[in-house]
């Protein structure tokens, strides 16, 4: 029988090798989820980040057949991979520790796998475990077999209306059902979204994410295109900030770029600021498209439409994928 990778192993290994989190932090964890997910091991070995087991062999590189490259980033690269016993496909993320600390970025990396790992949710990408040697970190992740959702948006300039819509009423619960968990994630935009076999949306990277219980935070972060005015004016902010992200998304993906864009950063802040939300005439846009977007797109945080309410939108109903509308949001 397969056991669970626990997550809790994985915050305790990751404070090990990446050093102590901040005391808050380590106070607000919540309970890992539950569940039957399907495993990489049969012996579900002792190790960061797997799940407590009589086995005392850890996980290495070698229990791995590394294919081709997914993707290549700034601290180190994506591969295809495939655990040998069980056969299990995965993505395997090879970090380099020295580049690492040299970026000073070791927290947001600890950030990811302590939120990750305790997230449970079918358009999430699930993270199964990680270990390490003396020069990289290793995170086993769901693999996800389209790809950067990015990649699909350029190829084909914008989505049409049921593609879009489809894409944020999946996006929208799964957003939910983080700030459920107490999780702002702060960085929604194409690059950081993947898609399954299926055509199934998943959030990525945890990085610039927070396990905020106060609900509150005052750190800018995120993407320029779609930081909420309340992040560019240095005010504090609350889940609603992913709300506001989730606009700016529809936006991108039924016009081909994001709302607020302008010649310089500066010039980007103040448009973001007045709200200066402008529709262009093509492509052509019904609205209904355009009001969803003006729902979310508000400057008063607290009046943005609530994600649970996404779904009973008129233009959502009217387009997004009938069987997906059918299914209910896992809470």
């Amino acid at each position: 029988m397969q056991q669970a990778l626990k997550p809790s192993n994985a915050v305790k290994a990751a404070i090990q090798v990446l050093g102590k989190p901040p005391q808050a932090n380590a106070k607000s964890r919540q309970q890992e989820e539950q569940g039957d997910q399907k495993t990489l091991r049969q012996d579900g070995g002792q190790s960061a980040g797997t799940s407590d087991g009589n086995a005392s062999r850890q996980w290495t590189i070698n229990d791995f057949e590394i294919g081709k490259p997914l993707g290549k980033g700034k601290f180190g690269n994506v591969y295809l991979a495939r655990e040998k016993q069980s056969k299990f496909v995965v993505a395997l993320k090879v970090l380099f520790k020295s580049q690492l600390q040299h970026s000073n970025v070791e927290h947001q990396l600890r950030r990811e796998i302590e939120i990750q790992a305790h997230l449970r949710h079918p358009n999430i990408l699930r993270l199964y475990g990680f270990f390490y040697d003396k020069e990289k970190v290793y995170l086993i992740l769901e693999y996800a077999a389209r790809g950067e959702l990015y990649k699909e948006l350029v190829a084909s300039s914008h989505f049409d209306e049921r593609t879009s819509a489809s894409y944020i009423l999946s996006l929208a619960r799964a957003l939910h059902y983080c700030h459920t968990k107490h999780v702002i994630h702060r960085d929604i935009k194409p690059e950081n979204l993947l898609v399954g076999l299926n055509g199934e949306l998943k959030i990525s990277d945890f990085g610039w994410s927070v396990h905020a219980p106060s609900n509150r935070r005052k750190t800018l972060c995120g993407t320029l295109d779609y930081l909420p005015p309340e992040m560019v004016e240095g005010k504090e902010h609350s889940t609603t900030v992913d709300n506001w992200s989730l606009g700016v998304l529809t936006y991108e993906f039924l016009f081909g770029g994001p709302p607020f864009e302008a010649p310089d950063h500066q010039d980007t802040y103040k448009r973001i600021v007045r709200v200066d939300l402008r529709f262009p005439n093509t492509p052509e846009v019904s609205a209904e498209a355009k009001a969803f977007i003006r729902k979310l797109l508000v400057k008063d945080a607290s009046r943005r439409l609530p994600l649970p309410e996404v779904e009973n939108d008129p233009w959502i109903r009217a387009n997004a994928d009938p069987e997906l509308l059918k299914s209910q949001p896992l809470k």
